[in-house]
């Protein structure tokens, strides 16, 4: 329908639960890496990584997010990605798929050991390095809204005292304000203030409910 908005475009992650054969750790790691790197050459890549239950664990999570679902469904029904599979299926077996959406990115990951990612910019040099501690799933929602709000009001309260020496922002159109306002603060929410307050919360964030 004409005049009809777009829907909004929200990031995808996915989390994918493998059992691989122990006796085939070393072709296993190639072929996970061989996966980021294939992933990484799709538009909407917005990064990947694999992640190991433990040293001596079959357990394994590979973990790729996109732009929106289109782009994602764009990888995943791709034949490139149809082949990587098949490459793996005598090592590897599927156990669980979860995809995930909006806010729960900043809070939640897999429990591991040992972690490798790779940076959509630089597909090729992937960052090692050992999780001293298990990583907790999701915090309860509520946790995760007062998380939010805590980074918002402050820095919401501040935009608004800076506007406010804008010369005639005041006697701007309610919906002018408003949108000069997110506009501003959407990215620097989501580039500076709600990681920065996710890591001073963390401790709380992984107590119990």
């Amino acid at each position: 329908m004409d005049g009809m908005a777009e829907p909004v475009a929200h990031p995808i992650t996915v989390a994918i639960e493998r059992r691989i054969d122990p006796s085939r750790t070393v072709e296993a790691t190639s072929w996970m890496q061989a996966g980021t790197d294939l992933a990484a050459g799709f538009a909407g890549f917005l990064g990947s990584g694999w992640v190991r239950a433990g040293e001596g664990s079959d357990l394994w999570y590979m973990l790729y997010r996109f732009r929106d679902i289109p782009t994602l469904e764009a990888w995943e029904d791709s034949p490139q990605r149809s082949w990587w599979l098949d490459s793996g299926r005598a090592f590897a077996s599927e156990v669980r798929v979860e995809r995930r959406t909006g806010i729960e990115g900043w809070f939640d990951a897999p429990f591991a050991t040992h972690v490798e990612s790779r940076h959509p910019d630089h597909p090729t040099s992937p960052v090692t390095g050992p999780v001293q501690q298990p990583i907790p799933a999701a915090p309860p929602r509520w946790k995760q809204a007062v998380t939010i709000w805590l980074g918002f009001f402050p820095t919401n309260l501040l935009a608004s005292w800076l506007l406010g020496f804008v010369p005639g922002f005041a006697e701007w159109p309610l919906i002018a304000r408003v949108l000069l306002s997110t506009a501003l603060l959407t990215p620097v929410m989501t580039y500076a203030v709600l990681p920065w307050v996710t890591r001073m919360l963390r401790p709380w964030l992984q107590r119990g409910a």
